[in-house]
């Protein structure tokens, strides 16, 4: 169970972080969140798609990294196979956190999390300055901050031209296995093809237009997936 608490140059000078421990505690997600400056990196390897929360009715913009709940094709004996670790990932353990004063944010860390220990990087030098691991952490804290309110700006005008249609994935495997995937949603590319030259102008002068058709192109990497659990199931067998 997490249990953050605000981070302290004093409390927490002796805290140690584990890259390749953060890695591997990634290897329950099946997907995670994402934002926009992160999706020409992410459409190397992954599917990115959307969720919609049952409860409020609003999307989310994902990686997808399995196709059953805890299945992580990209972790593989605890590391990372992929050349890019979504900030989600790769931010750990570290979150941002409300200051008193409820206008503020605080970094704050997650004391229970597996990357916490004796061995790994230093978060603070002998002087409780910050080192490098604590500041490269803190700048995909940053991003992730930054990227929410665009990122939500783009579903937002999808959702206005009514461009999102839900995804359903029917795979056999090679062992005979088939499973199917729900809940996903993607962008409707024959609705973005009919779209008007206004329509297609306000998305472009708002930057959105590409992100939509990155997010389509990374659909294909749902092939790859498929193999790389073709693989996983052969080596089980």
């Amino acid at each position: 169970m997490a249990h953050l608490v605000s981070l302290d140059n004093t409390v927490h000078r002796q805290v140690r972080v584990d890259k390749g421990r953060v890695e591997a505690a990634g290897a329950a997600l099946n997907m995670v969140p994402v934002v926009l400056s992160e999706f020409l990196k992410l459409v190397v390897q992954y599917p990115i798609a959307f969720t919609k929360d049952k409860d409020t009715g609003r999307f989310a913009c994902v990686a997808l990294f399995g196709f059953h709940d805890s299945e992580n094709l990209f972790v593989d004996a605890g590391r990372w196979d992929a050349i890019y670790v979504p900030l989600q990932v790769s931010r750990q353990p570290f979150f941002l956190g409300k200051a008193p004063d409820g206008e503020h944010f605080v970094v704050c860390i997650d004391t229970g999390h597996a990357s916490i220990g004796h061995d790994g990087e230093p978060i603070f030098d002998a002087d409780g300055l910050e080192t490098p691991c604590l500041e490269e952490a803190k700048g995909r804290l940053a991003e992730l901050l930054n990227g929410e309110a665009p990122t939500r700006q783009f579903i937002d005008m999808l959702v206005e031209f009514k461009l999102l249609l839900p995804m359903q994935l029917e795979i056999t495997f090679e062992n005979g296995d088939t499973t199917s995937v729900q809940g996903l949603y993607t962008i409707d590319d024959a609705r973005l093809a009919q779209l008007d030259g206004e329509a297609v102008a306000t998305l472009h002068a708002q930057g959105f237009l590409a992100p939509a058709y990155t997010m389509l192109a990374s659909l294909g990497h749902v092939y790859a997936m498929i193999d790389r659990r073709n693989k996983r199931l052969a080596r089980a067998a």
